[in-house]
């Protein structure tokens, strides 16, 4: 994987050099009005371009992006805001070779019309040019402080690895396979940190990665997704205010090393609510946007979503909610709580319907959209005060999480149920069948905790082979498992309230560039050694060596792995101690440091 690391690299410094050169002779266009003759051919292709025309919400730092041509057809671009005047800048290519953005030199004015002029076929132009205004942005809550889960004896302790905290996982049940893998969840309330936790079906820690509660750093999203056709761990991490963050997407290789980190664009922040990374190396992220509206008296929080390069950092895609759902179908939109925006949308999952349009769940609009990807527009409303389709029994939702396109077709849905206020008595996973011939939707199946679960935010559903679905229950802290039937075939939860966004059971396999940990003592003649490896997923054993000097050790002893952290008790009266991981075949995997026996 480290060769993984280097190879992308190495391509995002051969793309760095091509991007350097078309957008140096694209700002010399800009600034000195070149202009260069697009081919026949460009010049019919429709390019399709963000900020869509006619838009009125977009920032004052937003980058001009055309899809749909390489950039050496992109031609004269002229960029002209109502009260800023002409504006300079520079071209930038995307990574894939089919497009390229117009980075302005200095930003747009608040609330000013900002009009482009090339000779593309621009969709929804007019003769190569369109225009869209400037929204003015309002101020970004504060982050909000952690509040500590009570309980005593909650958390998991290592002689090992004395920096880590997670909290203790209890497991309830556990029938389902194990070929399902691991449970992947970030637990927000400490009470000693937050973090990235990945644990095995037993309740075991596999991985712990943990922020201090004074630092207020949130962790979300923490899963298994492929790149350039490998395997990585993504996550985001960052702060949170109103329910919205303000943070970044982070992409691990199999060693735990960080290969890529996803900002959003436009000078917004990608909030909490999804990382969705693509195999071909895109990303998918929202970001919330207070937006001051004269009809209102405080800031209106937008929902964004965007499309980003992850080579290049450039925004692919971008769609503003506020410029295509009337903000008034909210069913929170009245609520006026002191100190809050108002926050009609709350935008928190993406995915995408067969023909690759974005399908989104609002939680308070209560209503899922499919949106048209070249224009913007709604193809449909699932649920909410306007749908589209016949809501069947049992299809509706309240303040609904994680809607999801499965393979089939159908909609896999967290339905919290409760806001507030509480509409439904539990919360649920649906899979929901939309007919488009007849507009009906039809509830398939719906599975419930068992006693009764009732959350007020977040959670996820997640289908597993052969029909079974695995429940991160949200605010409540609880992960299970269902078969295909609506059996409860597994069931853990942490020691402490406070939840994990989503929560996933998935396959994992990861060696950590770190080195394994040791902590050494004695007991009544014998010495004691603590190992473990944190993240480390395929050590079988533990082999023991020792001797009188640290340069000269040999091997006493092997012990097979217990857990997260392996207790090793040995006769060894020799003053220097090592661990080696062993895989199950025997070979050693990796070393500790040598320590002197204590």
């Amino acid at each position: 994987m480290r060769e993984q690391a280097e190879d992308l690299s190495g391509f995002a410094a051969m793309r760095l050099f091509k991007t350097f050169a078309v957008s140096l002779l694209g700002a010399i266009a800009a600034v000195f009005g070149l202009t260069s003759t697009a081919s026949s051919q460009a010049a019919s292709t429709t390019v399709v371009v963000f900020p869509t025309p006619g838009d009125r919400y977009e920032t004052p730092q937003t980058q001009i992006v055309f899809r749909g041509v390489p950039v050496s057809d992109l031609g004269a671009i002229t960029v002209t805001g109502s009260r800023s005047g002409p504006h300079s800048g520079r071209i930038e290519a995307d990574s894939d070779g089919q497009g390229a953005s117009f980075l302005p030199a200095r930003p747009f004015l608040p609330r000013e019309t900002v009009t482009v002029r090339t000779s593309l076929n621009i969709v929804g132009g007019r003769h190569g040019s369109f225009s869209f205004q400037i929204a003015k942005p309002g101020p970004i809550p504060a982050p909000q402080k952690i509040i500590r889960a009570p309980g005593r004896d909650v958390l998991q302790r290592f002689h090992s690895a004395p920096t880590l905290a997670p909290a203790k996982v209890v497991v309830t049940r556990n029938a389902a396979p194990v070929s399902d893998g691991d449970i992947f969840v970030t637990p927000q309330a400490g009470p000693s940190q937050n973090g990235a936790m990945i644990f095995s079906p037993n309740g075991q820690l596999v991985w712990w990665l943990g922020f201090p509660i004074a630092s207020r750093a949130f962790v979300t999203d923490l899963r298994v997704q492929r790149l350039a056709g490998q395997p990585v761990l993504t996550y985001w991490v960052g702060q949170v205010a109103n329910g919205n963050g303000r943070g970044e997407g982070v992409i691990d290789n199999q060693r735990y090393q960080r290969i890529a980190t996803v900002r959003a664009g436009n000078g917004l922040s990608a909030d909490l609510h999804e990382f969705l990374v693509t195999n071909s190396g895109d990303a998918w992220i929202i970001s919330a946007l207070p937006v001051i509206l004269p009809s209102r008296d405080r800031p209106v929080m937008d929902s964004v979503i965007q499309e980003v390069d992850i080579r290049t950092g450039l925004v692919l895609y971008q769609w503003n909610a506020l410029d295509h759902i009337n903000a008034s179908n909210s069913y929170t939109y009245g609520i006026h709580a002191p100190g809050f925006v108002l926050d009609p949308y709350h935008l928190n999952s993406i995915s995408f319907a067969a023909n690759g349009d974005p399908v989104v769940s609002m939680r308070n609009m209560d209503a899922m959209y499919e949106i048209n990807r070249r224009n913007g527009r709604i193809v449909w409303e699932l649920g909410g005060r306007h749908s589209s389709f016949t809501m069947g029994a049992g299809t509706r939702t309240a303040f609904q999480h994680d809607a999801v396109v499965e393979p089939n077709g159908d909609l896999t849905i967290f339905d919290d149920g409760a806001g507030p206020p509480v509409v439904h008595a539990a919360s649920r996973g649906i899979e929901v069948r939309l007919d488009e011939r007849t507009h009906r939707a039809t509830l398939v199946r719906q599975v419930v905790h068992s006693p009764n679960l009732l959350a007020y935010f977040e959670g996820s559903v997640q289908e597993l082979p052969q029909g079974r679905l695995f429940l991160g229950w949200g605010q409540q802290s609880y992960f299970t498992e269902f078969s295909a039937k609506g059996k409860q075939i597994y069931d853990a939860h942490l020691a402490v309230s406070g939840g994990s966004y989503r929560a996933y059971r998935q396959s994992w396999t990861a060696q950590p560039f770190t080195k394994p940990a040791l902590a050494t003592g004695t007991r009544r003649g014998r010495t004691i050694l603590w190992a473990s490896w944190n993240g480390a997923t395929t050590v079988a054993q533990w082999r023991v060596l020792s001797g009188s000097s640290s340069t000269h050790l040999t091997p006493i002893g092997r012990y097979r792995k217990t857990g997260f952290e392996t207790a090793l008790t040995t006769t060894a009266h020799a003053p220097y101690v090592e661990v080696q991981a062993l895989d199950a075949r025997g070979k050693v995997l990796a070393g500790s440091q040598v320590e002197r026996v204590r």
